[in-house]
């Protein structure tokens, strides 16, 4: 029998024909842009993996417009007035920069972990789940995605419990009941 690495898994997983992921990470690697991941792939890094088919990730701010100019000569680009969304017609990936300032510390305290067979840059657990906090408390998400936030708060408190310090009592009381 033959064992799928994670790489091979995820990519059957994101339908990719070509590995869509690799390439994105490649070109920020190529134009030396430092970036981090954030979202619920970012808590895989330290937590039992779920499978999700959206990247939530943070580049460094002034290389945004560098970014761009480059995303759109080989994937579709998507502007929206807090993030940017890339896609692949080959790849049911969707990647999504975060554009909103308060990520930005993130990038500081990064460092590369194995996410689903890949070396990537992820935040550090304490910044990822601040934005699964700003997430879940976001009264203008759709509810299906806060309760994801929440699922993934819940993963991280499970395996880190010194961090439930940094939940919001009332978001806690919502969570944990009590």
């Amino acid at each position: 029998m033959l064992k799928m690495i994670g790489k091979e898994f995820f990519n059957k997983v994101a339908n990719s024909k070509e590995d869509f992921l690799q390439a994105f990470i490649n070109l920020l690697a190529e134009s030396r842009i430092r970036f981090c991941v954030i979202g619920g792939l970012a808590v895989n890094a330290y937590v039992d993996p779920v499978v999700s088919l959206d990247l939530d990730l943070v580049v460094v701010a002034e290389k945004i417009d560098v970014l761009v100019s480059k995303l759109k000569k080989k994937f579709k680009v998507e502007m929206f007035v807090h993030s940017i969304n890339i896609s692949d017609r080959n790849s049911d990936l969707r990647v999504q920069i975060q554009i909103d300032p308060r990520y930005q510390s993130f990038l500081k305290k990064a460092r590369t972990r194995n996410v689903l067979g890949y070396r990537i840059s992820v935040a550090a657990v304490e910044d990822i789940l601040q934005g699964k906090i700003w997430a879940a408390l976001d009264q203008t998400r759709r509810p299906s995605k806060r309760q994801k936030d929440m699922a993934d708060i819940l993963r991280l408190l499970e395996a880190k419990p010194r961090l439930k310090k940094m939940v919001p009592a009332a978001l806690g009381r919502q969570l944990l009941g009590g």
